[in-house]
């Protein structure tokens, strides 16, 4: 077998290779074409690649250059912080709310033995009730819109600051969300987590604290990654309550630039580099998790090898 070849299926030949590259580079030129004649073009036509369009957002010789920048900054301070404060909130609140979770699930096995019949039914309809108000809460504040949430928090609450009924709003639906996330996670784990656990004594908080849960942290990384950048992109429906973020500033820039296209493609590329960057945070993070989880395992060998007696020959 060639070192080119694969156990699924054969390396593909010259003629096959060569019929790839054509027809990458193909499909590449019709690409180009189309984005020529269907995009750039009529945009072309309507004057939208004029100075006049693009100044205040990249000539530095353009007088209203400053003070677009600076009004974008103050939104995208305005964004981070709303979403920070968000994604802070949510993963607390997620984060309990999936432990207490995995507790009642943990309590309804039990029967109580040891207490009074009246006792132990009190218990056990007491857990039934917390169970059914903790599935209650989270399909209906996973099933409701986010721009709903929100604008309940802004009327209900009666905050006059739109910042806090746009993280309340924004945490109450995201916290459910990860609140599964983390609870999946869990129940996915392998059962001899859990059994050894319990064989080492530990209560179900202990077990769901020291062992259930770091590993549904790492498991779930990915997916919480997610909903973490849906939160950060959340931030722009704040407009519903006037909050001034990177969007509401631009929509009230672009009434007075008439720049819509220049001023969208500039707040895109803010949002993708954000988003970029929390990306590659959250990957540098779960390449540590994995460097550490790694090494702990061969540097236990080597402490255990290190302490075992040497026995020498007669």
């Amino acid at each position: 077998m060639s070192p080119q070849s694969s156990v699924l299926y054969d390396a593909p030949g010259p003629r096959t290779r060569r019929r790839t590259t054509i027809a990458a580079v193909l499909i590449g030129v019709a690409l180009l074409a189309g984005a020529y004649y269907l995009v750039y073009r009529p945009l072309e036509a309507k004057g939208q690649f004029t100075a006049v369009k693009w100044g205040p957002l990249v000539d530095l010789a353009d007088p209203n250059l400053p003070l677009v920048w600076e009004r974008i900054r103050l939104g995208i301070i305005a964004t981070l912080t709303a979403a920070a404060l968000a994604i802070v909130c949510s993963l607390l609140a997620g984060t309990l709310l999936a432990v207490v979770r995995m507790l009642l699930k943990e309590q309804a096995k039990r029967r109580y033995a040891g207490l009074p019949a009246a006792a132990a039914y009190a218990l056990r309809g007491l857990n039934t009730a917390l169970r059914g108000i903790t599935r209650f809460c989270v399909e209906v504040f996973r099933g409701l819109p986010v721009l709903v949430t929100i604008f309940f928090a802004w009327r209900i609450s009666g905050i006059s600051d739109p910042l806090w009924p746009l993280v309340i709003g924004l945490s109450i639906y995201n916290s459910v969300v990860i609140a599964e996330i983390i609870r999946s996670g869990m129940e996915g784990l392998p059962r001899g987590q859990r059994e050894a656990a319990d064989s080492l004594g530990l209560t179900p908080f202990q077990a769901i604290l020291l062992v259930q849960l770091p590993q549904a942290f790492r498991i779930m990384l990915p997916a919480l990654i997610s909903q973490l950048v849906v939160i950060l992109k959340d931030t722009t429906l704040g407009y519903i309550i006037t909050y001034e973020d990177i969007l509401a500033v631009a929509q009230q820039m672009i009434q007075i630039l008439q720049n819509p296209i220049q001023m969208y493609v500039i707040i895109g590329a803010v949002f993708i580099a954000i988003n970029y960057a929390l990306s590659q945070l959250a990957a540098y993070v779960q390449r540590r998790v994995s460097r550490v989880r790694a090494h702990k395992p061969a540097a236990a060998a080597t402490e255990l090898a290190a302490s075992e007696p040497v026995v020498l020959d007669a």
